[in-house]
């Protein structure tokens, strides 16, 4: 197998011939990582470091700029684009070697804390797996010898089991074989978040407002587009809303639940090597990071927000609609939030936006695609004839009671 596209470097004549890299080979040509190119040149840098012996390249920021092409001294502390490939490598070089790799004589491990590879023997060819793996093919085979064996069938007259036999053995495959391959039903929650459960790890992008002032002093929201880069030193944007936090935390649960991962960034950190390779989801007003202006938007609902009111501008209302969602600003009881699935800048990519005019109609949005009941509403509206999921734009309200969202319905919505 040849080197995945961007891959660093081919591997020298001696890496290529050691029986390790054509292990190595195999994995990546396998079911568990043939579709994910990223974790393929992971898999392949780490692996020729620890042919050639050289674990001072297989650090986190070496492999953050080798594999992920990251800047030479980036701050691997915000960006954790290498620890989260890491462990879903983990993941799938397990999934290998308990399935298709059950026969492999050696097993690659990279261990937890390290990115170096270790090769090592099986205890036997096959393991004490595949033992435990057939133990009801043992006990059917055990259980026709007895069979066999019983008095009068190796007799004359004995040709009866032969036709008895072949029946049992019909009746016991009809019955059996769905039990032994019934699967989880898939929810509704699986088949919404389908297209961001793939094993390539989506980036999540929570907002990341820029403030003047100070903590001592009071902050104060800046509009993005008042900002330069002469006036920087003068802004302050490490905060986000406890709404984005508490929406991390659903989507965090969620994606451990089907065993995945996403990478988590603060708005002004994502790069468009990102924006344009992989799904991606917006958590709070995507203004927040100009130079991600240029991705795909919202075009039947938008955000529109002045000093003293905010709203959802509705740009083609249905009989009975109102141009504008608008929300009472003191008090803060209800809340409005565009929901959106959008074509990604490349075929087959996504964006999904949950975009609330307070940190709480976020929080909402997020939450209602995360419990049974609302995603199966939404699925039934946005569900295409061969069980796809089209793209849409969807306008959410939520009560807020005690600065929690409570009570979240659907408003609107445009399938496209």
């Amino acid at each position: 197998m040849s080197l995945p596209p961007n891959a660093t470097s081919k591997p020298s004549s001696a890496v290529h011939s050691d029986p390790r890299w054509a292990l190595v080979e195999r994995i990546a040509e396998s079911q568990h990582l043939k579709s994910s190119a990223r974790l393929c040149q992971f898999l392949f840098y780490v692996a020729e470091c620890a042919i050639r012996q050289a674990p001072e390249e297989a650090t986190e920021q070496q492999i953050g700029m080798r594999v992920f092409g990251r800047p030479a001294g980036y701050n691997s502390s915000e960006d954790s684009i290498v620890r989260t490939h890491a462990r879903l490598l983990r993941q799938k070089l397990e999934a290998y070697f308990t399935q298709e790799g059950l026969g492999e004589e050696t097993v690659i491990e990279m261990p937890k804390g390290h990115y170096l590879p270790v090769f090592q023997k099986r205890n036997s060819p096959q393991g004490a797996a595949a033992a435990a793996a057939e133990p009801a093919n043992h006990e059917q085979k055990h259980a026709i010898s007895a069979y066999l064996r019983l008095p009068g069938l190796s007799k004359p007259g004995g040709w009866l089991a032969w036709i008895v036999l072949p029946i049992l053995l019909l009746a016991g495959i009809l019955f059996w074989r769905p039990w032994s391959r019934q699967t989880a039903p898939q929810t509704a929650i699986d088949v919404f978040w389908r297209p961001f459960l793939t094993g390539d790890s989506p980036v999540v992008i929570y907002s990341n407002a820029l403030f003047t002032g100070d903590s001592t002093n009071g902050l104060r929201y800046a509009a993005p587009e008042t900002s330069t880069d002469a006036q920087r030193g003068q802004y302050v944007d490490t905060y986000t809303g406890i709404g984005e936090l508490a929406s991390v935390y659903a989507l965090t649960r969620l994606f451990d639940e089907r065993k995945e991962t996403f990478i988590l960034k603060r708005s002004r950190l994502v790069t468009w090597d990102e924006a344009e390779l992989r799904n991606l989801i917006f958590l709070g007003w995507r203004v927040e990071n100009p130079s991600l202006r240029p991705l795909p938007s919202t075009s039947d609902f938008t955000m529109e927000a002045q000093p003293d009111s905010a709203g959802v501008v509705n740009h083609n209302p249905k009989p009975g609609e109102p141009a504008v969602f608008s929300r009472p600003e003191h008090p803060l009881t209800s809340d409005y939030a565009i929901l959106a699935l959008l074509p990604g800048v490349q075929p087959g990519k996504y964006i999904m936006i949950f975009s609330g005019l307070t940190t709480f109609g976020t929080q909402a949005a997020v939450e209602y695609v995360c419990r049974p009941e609302s995603a199966a509403e939404l699925m039934s509206k946005v569900k295409g004839p061969k069980g796809e999921i089209r793209p849409f734009e969807a306008v959410l309200q939520t009560t807020i009671v005690g600065g929690v969202p409570l009570q979240i319905h659907l408003v609107t919505i445009r399938v496209h």
